[in-house]
């Protein structure tokens, strides 16, 4: 690596310094818990610390592109600060796919080629690191202690009313039909699965026995929603395309969730969305085989 590369890959870890600075700033401005509070705080110190190291190294300040900055902000908003700031280390650290990215192969060359000329530098390094993931353990989000309620309202939504939704298809041949059954079904199963969650949560002597349902209710209520638009928003006799787009909207939904739970609570991806689709279109398909036998044996013609 020659004196060009070095310097940019110097300016390339510094700007990242200052831009998980500025994430965790922005973050902890809306969390509430003070533990968790002070802990993206005390991140947002440590990114300003090795900023400056490399800003000794380079002789002079840069700015983070601010739109990236202000995304991952929105980003803990909308689906929790211990998501967002785990997902901005993994972007950085990331090295499972086997084409590594030039970003990648920069890094390995950048951090072999700054340890050789400033060996002060690793000692440093590997241990503000191991205690900056390990602060980043501590994060403890109130929504990520319910995504056991979530997983459960999602599993059985995606499961029970895609199956249903799939035999309706052929059995009813309406769009309105299936939406006025789908809105019926949908709204007594959250209300259902709400409250047994409730009972359950009670009977075990939690105190949060009213929050676990609310997450489930809300999960399955999202998932219904999702899953009738296509039979809401397209004409009526177009109940075929209506199918194929709620199960492919079953597959987003599927996908997004693992996602957000793999980054989360550092968890396996491919395995539990492999499991997940398995079930929801085994059942989706046997549920769409019923309701067109069930229709021809009963001579029923919606």
């Amino acid at each position: 690596m020659d004196d060009r590369q070095f310097m940019e890959y110097l300016k390339f870890m510094q700007v990242n310094e200052i831009r998980e600075k500025l994430i965790c700033e922005g973050i902890a401005k809306s969390v509430k818990n003070k533990q968790d509070k002070e802990t993206l705080l005390h991140i947002a110190r440590q990114e300003q610390v090795h900023y400056d190291l490399f800003k000794k190294l380079t002789k002079q300040d840069v700015r983070p592109n601010m739109f990236s900055v202000y995304w991952y902000i929105l980003m803990g908003k909308i689906l929790g600060y211990t998501f967002a700031v785990k997902l901005m280390e993994i972007h950085l650290l990331s090295h499972e796919t086997e084409k590594k990215t030039r970003k990648q192969l920069m890094l390995e060359e950048g951090n072999q080629e700054l340890f050789r000329r400033h060996p002060e530098f690793e000692k440093l390094f590997a241990e503000e690191v191991e205690h900056e993931l390990k602060m980043i353990q501590m994060i403890d989000e109130e929504k990520l202690k319910y995504v056991g309620s979530m997983v459960l309202g999602l599993n059985d939504a995606l499961v029970e009313f895609s199956g249903s939704l799939a035999g309706w298809s052929f059995a009813m041949q309406s769009n309105r039909m299936i939406t006025l059954a789908g809105l019926i079904t949908g709204i007594s199963a959250t209300l259902s699965m709400a409250s047994s969650e409730y009972l359950s949560a009670k009977n075990e002597g939690r105190e949060d026995a009213l929050k676990s349902s609310g997450y489930t209710g809300i999960a399955y209520l999202f998932t219904v929603v999702a899953l009738l638009l296509p039979y809401i928003l397209l004409p009526d006799h177009q109940f075929l395309s209506a199918l194929i787009i709620m199960l492919a909207i079953v597959i987003l939904i599927i996908a997004g969730f693992n996602y957000y739970i793999s980054v989360a609570r550092n968890e396996k991806f491919s395995t539990k969305f492999r499991e997940m689709i398995l079930v929801s279109l085994s059942v989706a398909g046997v549920s769409f085989l019923i309701g067109l036998l069930v229709k021809k044996i009963l001579g029923i013609d919606i």
